[in-house]
C-alpha cells in the first residue's frame, strides 16, 4: 500500500499559477538536494523507508496505486538498481502511470560497464577501493551489490543492489517500458538519462539542454 501525507501544492498568490511538480522516487530524505533545474518546482518525496519522513510512503513497484498523470517530472537517483530487473520494469511502468503526457523521467544509476572497464584497467579485485565518497570508501563490490557499510549499519536490505545497467541495457528497458524518446550520458561511473512518452517540448528541451536530435 501507498500512504500519502500532506502534500502542499504552492500557488503564486497573484496569478494563481500552479508550480510544476516533480516526484522524487527513492530520495531517502530532504537533506539530499535535487538538481538545480527543480529549484522552482514543488518537490514530492516518495520512499519506502518511513525514517526519512517521505510525503508518500510507498514501494515504487506500486505506483499504479497513485493518481494518474499528476507529475511533470519523475526524478529517480540511484534507486532503480535496488530492484530486480523484472521489478525495475514495474517501476518504470509506474512512472508512465503518474507522469503527464509531456512529462519526463530523470534517472541516475551506476554505470556498471564503466566500473568493469576501470576494474580491468587498474587490475582491481572486487574488494579493492574504487573511489572515496562523502559516505566513505567505495569498493568495486559496493557499486555492484550496494554500499556494504550502509547495509550493515542500517540492517536494511532496501540498500542492496539487485540489478545493474549499462547505457545499452538502460536504453533497452526504457524502450520496452514505453519511453519512446530518451537521451543519455555517462561520466564519473554514472549514467544519467532523461526519457519521454512523447517528443520533448521546446520548453523541456531548453530546460534540460537536450541536443536537437535524439
Amino acid at each position: 500500500m501507498c500512504y500519502t501525507g500532506n502534500i502542499v501544492v504552492y500557488r503564486e498568490p497573484k496569478f494563481g499559477i500552479v508550480m510544476k511538480k516533480v516526484l522524487n522516487v527513492g530520495g531517502n530524505n530532504r537533506n539530499i538536494k535535487l538538481p538545480p533545474i527543480y529549484d522552482n518546482w514543488t518537490s514530492v518525496l516518495l520512499d519506502i523507508d518511513p525514517k526519512g519522513k517521505p510525503d508518500v510512503l510507498c514501494d515504487a513497484r506500486n505506483l499504479a496505486q497513485l493518481s494518474a498523470a499528476e507529475y511533470d517530472a519523475v526524478y529517480c537517483s540511484h534507486n532503480l538498481e535496488h530492484y530486480f530487473r523484472h521489478d525495475a520494469a514495474k517501476v518504470l511502468a509506474g512512472f508512465l502511470h503518474i507522469m503527464k503526457d509531456d512529462a519526463f523521467v530523470h534517472i541516475r544509476v551506476p554505470d556498471i560497464g564503466a566500473v568493469m572497464r576501470v576494474a580491468v584497467e587498474k587490475n582491481l579485485d572486487i574488494d579493492d577501493l574504487l573511489y572515496n565518497s562523502p559516505s566513505g570508501p567505495i569498493a568495486v563490490r559496493d557499486v555492484i551489490y550496494g554500499f556494504g557499510l550502509e547495509i550493515e549499519r542500517s540492517g536494511n536490505d532496501f540498500y542492496a543492489h539487485k540489478t545493474g545497467f549499462t547505457i545499452k541495457s538502460l536504453a533497452t528497458v526504457l524502450t520496452k517500458a514505453g519511453f519512446a524518446y530518451h537521451y543519455m550520458g555517462s561520466g564519473n561511473l554514472e549514467i544519467v538519462a532523461v526519457a519521454f512518452k512523447l517528443p520533448p517540448t521546446p520548453a523541456v528541451t531548453s530546460l534540460l539542454k537536450l541536443p536537437d536530435q535524439q
